[in-house]
C-alpha cells in the first residue's frame, strides 16, 4: 500500500519535476507497482484459479520475475539515475563499470543456473545489487559533503532517495543469504516459520520507511535542475 501511496503521489507532483531528472525517479515508482501487480499472479496459479494452467511449470512461482525487475532491473536503474545526478567523472566511471560487471555477470549467472532461477532467489546476484546502491549512494554522499549543497542537504529529493534506499539495503541484504529457507524447493513442513515470519516483518517495516520517505520528499522537496546531463 504505502508503494501505491509514494507512486500516486509522484504522479500528482510529475508537473513539480517535469523539467528536472527526479521525473525519472517517479516513473521508476509507477514501474515498481505495475511490476508488483503483476507479480501478485501467482494468487491465481491453483488448481481451481484461472491461471490453473501455469500449475507444475516453469513460472507457477514469480522468483524469476522479482529477480528480474527488482534485483536486476531496479539496481540498473539506480545506476541510469545517479549517473545523471553524480558530478565526479571518476565516480561516474566507477559506478559505469561496476554496472557492466554486475549485468553482465547476473545474466551469466541465470544461464548457469537456469532450474534454479525460477524455484529461488540468488544471493550473490542480491549483494552484488547490494554493493551497486552502496557504491552509488556513498559517492553521491561524498559529492554532498564537499559542496554547498551540505547546508541545504534536507531540502534534496535526492538526499532523501539515497538515504532511503541506502537504510533499506543495509536492512535488507543480511537477510537474502537465508532466503532459502522460503524457496519453492523446501517442502512446505522443512521450512522455518519463525524465520519466514521475521523475515516478511523485517521487509513490511523497511519498505514502509522508504516508500514513506519517497511520499514526504516528493510533497517537500523542491525540483533540482542544475544535474550533469550523463
Amino acid at each position: 500500500m504505502v508503494e501505491v501511496i509514494s507512486a500516486l503521489t509522484g504522479v500528482f507532483l510529475f508537473r513539480k519535476y517535469k523539467e528536472s531528472i527526479s521525473k525519472y525517479f517517479i516513473l521508476f515508482l509507477v514501474y515498481l507497482n505495475i511490476c508488483e501487480f503483476l507479480a501478485s499472479y501467482t494468487r491465481f496459479v491453483f488448481p481451481d484459479k484461472f491461471l490453473n494452467f501455469l500449475v507444475g511449470s516453469l513460472i507457477e512461482k514469480n522468483y524469476w520475475w522479482s529477480t528480474l525487475y527488482w534485483k536486476i532491473g531496479a539496481i540498473m536503474f539506480f545506476v541510469f539515475y545517479y549517473r545523471k545526478i553524480l558530478k565526479n567523472k571518476r565516480f561516474n566511471k566507477i559506478v559505469k563499470l561496476a554496472s557492466y560487471t554486475f549485468f553482465i555477470f547476473s545474466i551469466i549467472y541465470i544461464l548457469f543456473h537456469w532450474k534454479a532461477f525460477f524455484v529461488s532467489y540468488f544471493p550473490i546476484i542480491s549483494v552484488l545489487g547490494a554493493i551497486i546502491v552502496f557504491l552509488c549512494t556513498v559517492f553521491y554522499f561524498i559529492e554532498i559533503l564537499q559542496s554547498e549543497k551540505v547546508l541545504t542537504f534536507y531540502k534534496s529529493l535526492n538526499f532523501y532517495i539515497s538515504a532511503a534506499i541506502f537504510v533499506w539495503w543495509l536492512i535488507i541484504t543480511p537477510i537474502v543469504f537465508y532466503d532459502n529457507y522460503t524457496s519453492y524447493e523446501v517442502g512446505i513442513y522443512e521450512r522455518d516459520w519463525d524465520y519466514i515470519k521475521l523475515r516478511r516483518l523485517l521487509y513490511l517495516s523497511a519498505n514502509i520507511i522508504m516508500y514513506l520517505t519517497f511520499t514526504f520528499a516528493l510533497i517537500f522537496c523542491k525540483p533540482e535542475y542544475d544535474l550533469v546531463s550523463d
